[in-house]
């Protein structure tokens, strides 16, 4: 007996779509912004945590953003999209927990919903495209 996959409504995969070029533009460009930041914004920065650390943050979400984008376009590897999309859901763990406890909600509040909206991602294309 032949059992089909459960097919997606074109709606459902406009939002998929829509959810992963966001990640893609929202982490590039904060990943940009973490690697080469004007000097006030450094200055801040570097009061919280050491340089190294937010030039490992933003290599890591930077490679994110290509994780999200380029096996899409290069039609190949499409499994490192949901990789990509984990790779974010665990620094949006930590970054809403740093933001807590220093009573940021605001930021808090906005890593959240980028954690969902990674968590959506990561689950639904790693049913699309399972690495073999």
């Amino acid at each position: 007996m032949d059992v089909a996959a459960p097919t997606r409504s074109g709606a459902r995969i406009a939002i998929i779509w829509i959810c992963q070029i966001l990640l893609a533009l929202v982490f590039f460009a904060h990943g940009v912004l973490l690697l080469v930041p004007p000097a006030d914004v450094a200055a801040q920065m570097n009061a919280a945590l050491p340089r190294g650390f937010w030039l490992f943050l933003g290599f890591a979400e930077v490679a994110a953003a290509i994780g999200l984008t380029i096996p899409v376009l290069i039609r190949r590897y499409q499994w490192l999209i949901w990789w990509a999309a984990g790779g974010i859901m665990i620094v949006m763990i930590s970054a809403t927990i740093f933001h807590l406890t220093r009573r940021e909600i605001s930021s808090a509040v906005t890593t959240f919903v980028l954690l969902c909206v990674a968590t959506f991602v990561a689950g639904d294309r790693r049913r699309d495209y399972p690495m073999d």
